[in-house]
């Protein structure tokens, strides 16, 4: 019986969903194979529009849950075909569904993911696990990033300081010190503005090799207003997501602004992503040697990846391609390791990370049948 879980993922950047298939019977665990399904277009729109304007209708939301949730399936399907792996080859699907609000501050702190995960469990034959964000809410916790557990596990190194550096629409990082407990947390916009006002200009999903950011220049003025952002300042645990840092956040940022050339609020929002990034950077402390291992949809992004290295020179600054785990999909990887923890009652959150109480195995089981 092989020891395979897949992973899927769909984060804010709303292109699609990456798989990895991981085999757990080696160790280290490694990724066996990955792929990615592309997201039907009227689907994003849908997706689009409903974080953009964080409100719709029961009817709608249903509508949009079925269809994640078919897309899932499929995806996870046709990649085990083309893989030649059968369904009794998967001991469980980890799933993240798709994030439409996380609020986890306020009086009634709450996280949504959907698409239906009895319909991936029932179309696909094999049991899956998600909705693993509200079980460290529910201890306390912010519910977010979940991902440093995982790359505690990957990449730690008794030798260095590593952060781990994902990329996505937002920006998160995982501090892995040997001689200290991991820490990790959310530091800003990644490619969700980026992709959002590219779109919004020249109707292109993204910025590819930051073509139009290199036509435009840093406005430093825009870049002080945006860094001047409460959420900067706050003290992990935090995280965050497309609820504040959307195109209004932008726009009201601009207001008290002249008018800004569209290429030259690109390059600026680069600058914003790196910044912000580095900033938290900066505040680290050890005698260790550091490395930053970058992985992501922004670990694509030579602007972003040059600004990174030149601001921290005394940074070994690498993508975690080049250390085994291809950059695209760590982060679905990530969820196979959680479906992993959660079949096996593991706990898979870090409290220092999330804020929670206790650590405790996260996610809900959703059985084949």
């Amino acid at each position: 019986m092989n020891n395979y879980y897949l992973g899927m993922m769909s984060g804010t950047s709303l292109d699609g969903v990456d798989l990895a298939l991981v085999d757990f019977d080696h160790e280290p665990f490694r990724i066996v194979a990955s792929g990615f399904t592309p997201m039907p277009e009227n689907l994003r729109q849908k997706l689009t529009a409903l974080l953009r304007e964080g409100g719709t209708s029961l009817q709608n939301l249903g509508e949009i849950d079925h269809q994640l949730g078919l897309l899932y399936a499929y995806s996870a399907n046709q990649f085990l075909a083309e893989q030649g792996v059968s369904a009794e080859q998967i001991q469980a699907i980890g799933c993240h569904g798709q994030t439409i609000w996380h609020s986890p501050q306020g009086d009634f702190p709450f996280s949504m993911q959907i698409g239906d995960m009895n319909l991936v469990a029932a179309r696909t034959g094999i049991t899956v696990a998600a909705d693993f964000r509200r079980k460290d809410m529910a201890y306390g916790g912010q519910g977010a990033p979940l991902v440093p557990a995982f790359h505690q596990a990957v990449f730690a190194s008794p030798q260095y300081l590593t952060v781990v550096l994902n990329i996505g629409g937002i920006s998160n990082i995982s501090i892995l010190n040997p001689h200290a407990v991991t820490t990790g947390y959310d530091v800003g916009p990644g490619n969700a503005l980026l992709d959002g006002w590219i779109e919004q200009h020249l109707g292109l999903r993204y910025d590819k090799n930051s073509e139009w950011a290199k036509t435009g220049k840093v406005n430093q003025a825009l870049l002080t207003a945006l860094l001047d952002e409460p959420f900067f300042r706050q003290p992990a645990p935090k995280s965050t997501g497309r609820e504040l840092f959307n195109l209004r956040w932008l726009a009201k940022k601009q207001e008290n602004l002249t008018a800004l050339s569209p290429r030259d609020v690109q390059r600026t929002l680069v600058e914003l992503t790196v910044q912000s990034i580095v900033q938290e950077l900066n505040r680290i402390r050890t005698s260790l040697p550091c490395r930053l291992l970058v992985c992501g949809g922004g670990a694509h992004n030579p602007l972003i990846m040059q600004g990174l290295k030149t601001a921290l020179p005394h940074w070994q600054t690498a993508v975690t391609t080049e250390y085994g785990m291809d950059a695209d999909y760590v982060e679905a990887a990530a969820f196979a390791w959680l479906a992993y923890c959660r079949m096996n009652r593991l706990p898979s959150n870090l409290p220092a990370v999330t804020g929670a109480q206790s650590a405790v195995s996260l996610g809900v089981i959703y059985p084949k049948e």
